[in-house]
């Protein structure tokens, strides 16, 4: 299996790394400030799990051809459209993508692009980060990547990367048929999670000790879960009880990447994560008013970023 990742920074150059440790044939296609990095020095991954110092094979766009089994994508939401047409041109004509983007938005886009049996369902748990020398530096012990078939089958080409996975140190991977339950469960979190902690710009723990945070924070929680429902996904009880706690924990320090988007006054997923569970909330005639707040609160604070009207 001929595998291209899209880029080689934190998630990508983590799981695209450990592929190639193993001898799996991984191509990474990057920037030309990046290619010189990675020729010169090579990948580099500090892990608890061991470090690496790999000579991986690296492409420009330019170069690219339709050779590629598998494209795993890691962009950031907002590059999502030009993502998707950067590596287009190296997806072999049986060819599948791999996405691991928060949220579940993505999963529209690329059925529309590429055809819904050319996409898999995809997520990533991992706190890793690329540091201004251009090393791939895991910061805990999550390490996990979770995948599947959309239609849930458990198909040769599911098989045959969770094998690949299998041989690699430091990765704790998963070929599951239940893919899009997954992922709709963790956006059901993720965006509960996010609309509260950017809208009060606060922790789970701050929101919880204040009279009506706790309240707030359990209704988006359950109207968010009726979203999912309407979508053919309800969460299981395990999850909802699971996030009825961590939603209810008076000394949590629990926060969101959005939240430090907005806090180092960067680029947010918002339209991605609130705006997207504002219209399926819509849609499905689910009361949304506090992820409408949520939503609006970020795309003013985007539109004060943008006039340079932040201190």
């Amino acid at each position: 299996m001929r595998i291209l990742v899209l880029g080689a920074g934190g998630i990508g150059g983590y799981f695209g790394g450990r592929l190639a440790e193993t001898g799996a044939d991984v191509t990474f296609l990057v920037r030309e400030k990046r290619q010189v990095v990675l020729r010169e020095k090579g990948l580099r991954i500090t892990s608890q799990f061991g470090d690496a110092a790999l000579e991986v094979k690296t492409m420009l766009a330019t170069e690219l051809q339709p050779v590629f089994d598998a494209v795993i994508l890691t962009c950031k939401a907002y590059d999502l459209q030009e993502a998707m047409e950067t590596i287009a041109p190296g997806l072999a004509p049986t060819g599948f993508v791999l996405p691991l983007l928060n949220g579940i938005a993505q999963m529209e886009a690329l059925n529309d692009r590429f055809g819904k049996d050319r996409v898999l369902g995809g997520s990533a748990k991992i706190q890793v980060t690329l540091t201004p020398e251009g090393v791939v530096h895991q910061l805990n012990d999550w390490r996990t990547i979770t995948f599947g078939e959309q239609s849930g089958e458990m198909s040769p080409r599911i098989l045959a990367l969770a094998d690949l996975f299998k041989a690699t140190k430091g990765v704790d991977a998963h070929a599951v048929p239940d893919i899009m339950q997954r992922m709709w469960e963790k956006f059901v979190h993720l965006a509960t999670a996010a609309a509260m902690t950017c809208l009060m710009r606060a922790n789970v723990g701050e929101i919880v000790r204040t009279p009506e945070g706790g309240k707030i924070f359990l209704k988006l929680l359950h109207d968010s879960a009726k979203v999912s429902a309407s979508q053919g996904f309800p969460p299981s009880q395990q999850f909802m009880q699971l996030y009825e706690d961590t939603f209810s924990q008076r000394d949590s320090l629990y926060t969101t990447s959005m939240l430090r988007d907005i806090e180092r006054k960067g680029k947010t997923e918002v339209d991605h994560i609130l705006g997207f569970m504002l219209r399926k909330a819509q849609e499905a005639e689910v009361d949304h008013e506090t992820i409408r707040l949520a939503y609006t609160h970020v795309k003013a604070f985007e539109q004060r970023l943008a006039a340079g009207r932040l201190q």
